[in-house]
């Protein structure tokens, strides 16, 4: 009853303002819910975590105070050179340590859940850590970490500040925290859509920088070396072979130069894998990872430009299929084509096949016998193809070839009267011709615009 008196108080203007307010926050929350923020824990080095799979005081692993370098795109691969440090110390993680603790009948459940982590079984967990590769964080890295609570493995995105020691699996990914052991796997969200949360004596480090944040994606293939720098030294690079802890490093120069290889027309696959052999990283301005198959139109800095090791080369990049992932140059494929031509020239690009597209819409040119030739002179049999029309006022648009005698299959304009098929049938021949001949040749003025571009 008291919301029926309401109603009627109201009146119909106010009920109308309260269901469009109504509408409108549906709408947002709707908005809302179908973008939200990652909730990501910050992890500072040197912090002992709160529910460790390890005890840190046993001194398991030691992080390391390294100032988080600069990324030139937010999704890198887990061979990209320079991703990682390394130190003069023997060990950063004492991964022997770990091995015997996991394998402790007294430490079972703990292993169990350690395993599940990880995707693997427990009788596994010896040969699984044997491969793995302990370095230094050099950027602030997302990750999926996970606490150790009530005999389970919780997983939780988090921040791992640069300068933390963890171990590697042969494709570069992230597997173990070290001074805690707690286990690690890709973050899995949007880089650009993320929430840290700085707390638990985790404070807001210095340097900090959101546009730094970077998260690893799995090698294209597995490695038998990771290239890394010392954090110590930069000038010093680290080649630790896969599984080994630094006993089999070998060093060379960071500072010898590499040169930009020419890119210009290979696919982002292609061009990333170059400059990783090459010992220089791939950078890129999108939001996105760009797909393998989108081709690179320029690097910044060009080819031949010397780095040093793990230095950033941008590639800008086209999607094959008109689409780009972020390309921040795209070629303008449409500034040679003829003024008549312009409604057909985007397609041309996209295609990308020699041996020119079909001629614009003009049927009669593809039809029948060659166009563009100059009237015969017998007054024979006409063979002009089918699909003219009956005389115009208007001169025919390509085929009028024939000027016979005969006014049944004849299309020049003149046959309206019954004037001399001879007299009327040259004018028409002699003005129609130099028009038809465009069409046949604007498709291969569309394909210069292909090399152009790169």
């Amino acid at each position: 009853m008291t919301i029926r008196v309401f109603l009627q108080r109201a009146g119909k203007s106010s009920i109308r303002r309260i269901a469009v307010l109504l509408v409108c926050v549906l709408a947002l929350s709707g908005c809302d819910r179908g973008t939200p923020l990652a909730l990501v824990k910050a992890v500072a080095a040197g912090v002992p975590a709160l529910d460790p799979f390890f005890d840190e005081n046993s001194g398991l692993g030691k992080d390391a105070q390294v100032a988080s370098r600069p990324v030139r795109g937010s999704l890198q691969q887990g061979d990209t050179p320079g991703l990682y440090g390394g130190s003069k110390q023997p060990t950063v993680c004492d991964v022997e340590k770990l091995k015997e603790f996991l394998t402790d009948p007294r430490n079972d459940q703990k292993a169990q859940a350690w395993a599940r982590a990880l995707k693997i079984s427990t009788d596994r967990i010896p040969d699984y850590l044997d491969r793995l590769t302990p370095v230094l964080l050099r950027h602030d890295t997302l990750v999926k970490n996970h606490d150790y609570k009530k005999g389970k493995a919780v997983p939780y995105d988090s921040l791992l500040q640069a300068g933390i020691a963890i171990l590697i699996d042969a494709q570069g990914r992230p597997a173990v925290k070290c001074s805690c052991g707690n286990p690690l796997r890709p973050f899995a969200g949007d880089t650009n859509r993320i929430s840290v949360k700085f707390e638990d004596g985790n404070q807001e480090w210095k340097g900090y920088d959101r546009s730094s944040v970077v998260a690893v994606r799995p090698a294209p293939r597995p490695l038998e070396k990771i290239t890394l720098v010392d954090v110590e030294d930069t000038d010093r690079g680290i080649s630790r072979p896969v599984g080994t802890s630094g006993a089999k490093d070998s060093t060379f120069d960071t500072q010898e130069k590499r040169a930009v290889p020419n890119l210009a027309g290979a696919t982002f696959g292609q061009a990333r894998r170059s400059l990783t052999d090459k010992g220089l990283a791939a950078g890129y301005d999108s939001e996105g990872l760009p797909p393998d198959d989108a081709r690179v139109t320029a690097t910044d800095p060009p080819a031949g430009t010397e780095l040093g090791f793990g230095q950033y080369v941008m590639l800008s990049v086209a999607g094959d299929s008109g689409s780009s992932d972020g390309s921040t140059t795209t070629p303008p494929p449409t500034t040679t084509a003829p003024p008549q031509s312009s409604t057909s020239e985007p397609s041309a690009p996209g295609s990308g096949s020699g041996g020119g597209s079909p001629p614009p819409s003009s049927a009669p040119p593809s039809s029948g016998p060659p166009p563009g030739t100059s009237p015969p002179p017998s007054s024979g049999s006409p063979s002009p193809p089918p699909s003219s029309s009956p005389p115009t006022t208007s001169p025919p648009p390509a085929v009028i070839t024939s000027p016979p005698v005969t006014t049944s299959t004849s299309p020049p304009p003149p046959v309206t009267t019954s004037a001399p098929p001879e007299t009327t049938s040259a004018p028409a021949t002699s003005s129609t011709p130099a028009t038809t001949e465009p069409p046949i040749s604007e498709p291969a003025s569309g394909e210069p615009t292909q090399s152009a571009a790169v």
